[in-house]
């Protein structure tokens, strides 16, 4: 299975095969186009001019990865800030999962377990945790027992709520309109 986000194909690729990239990814997902976000771990090693480790990326002077994130284009609307909670991703990765990132989810032995891990990682919170386990479930085949519960709403079959429900430009449409008819919602209310 290949992601089918609407990013490059050379960015799908390293989404699909690293997870380390998959969950920068997602990290960078808030407050930027998801766009930019899925792109960016794919920008990040072109201008390191090879994929990084999770070790390398833990051990990384902290100035020197805040100074590639931005680089123009910057990565991240908030370069310093996403540098520093991919930093700090990686160093949990490393002193929890024995630097294996994938195993956030490969040795989760349910639904519930693997919603607990997610959300627990820096840059993760409830929602986000939900809608990374529904993107595992749904398009990478992580499926641990109650995977759909644990990632509430988001996880239901047919939804298209999140980046989890993108596989080509007719969900890409109707992930934006449902965005747009939620924002809209909310903006009546404070109204």
């Amino acid at each position: 299975m290949t992601l089918s986000l609407p990013v490059s194909a050379e960015a799908n690729e390293l989404l699909t095969r690293n997870p380390m990239a998959l969950l920068i990814g997602m990290v960078l997902d808030q407050q930027v186009p998801l766009e930019k976000a899925f792109s960016s771990p794919y920008e990040l090693v072109r201008r390191l001019g090879h994929e990084p480790t999770v070790l390398e990326l833990a051990s990384f002077d902290p100035d020197a990865l805040a100074a590639v994130f931005a680089e123009r284009p910057a990565l991240h609307r908030f370069p310093k800030a996403m540098a520093a909670r991919t930093q700090d991703l990686a160093r949990l990765i490393v002193e929890e999962y024995d630097g294996d990132p994938a195993a956030v989810w490969t040795t989760a032995a349910s639904g519930a377990e693997l919603l607990a891990r997610l959300a627990s990682l820096p840059g993760f919170g409830g929602a986000k945790a939900q809608i990374f386990a529904a993107l595992l479930g749904k398009q990478l085949g992580v499926q641990p027992p109650g995977w759909r519960e644990a990632a509430g709403r988001f996880g239901a079959d047919g939804s298209h709520y999140s980046v989890a429900d993108i596989v080509d430009a007719d969900s890409l449409a109707a992930v934006r309109a449902y965005k747009k008819d939620l924002k809209a919602a909310a903006r009546a209310v404070a109204s």
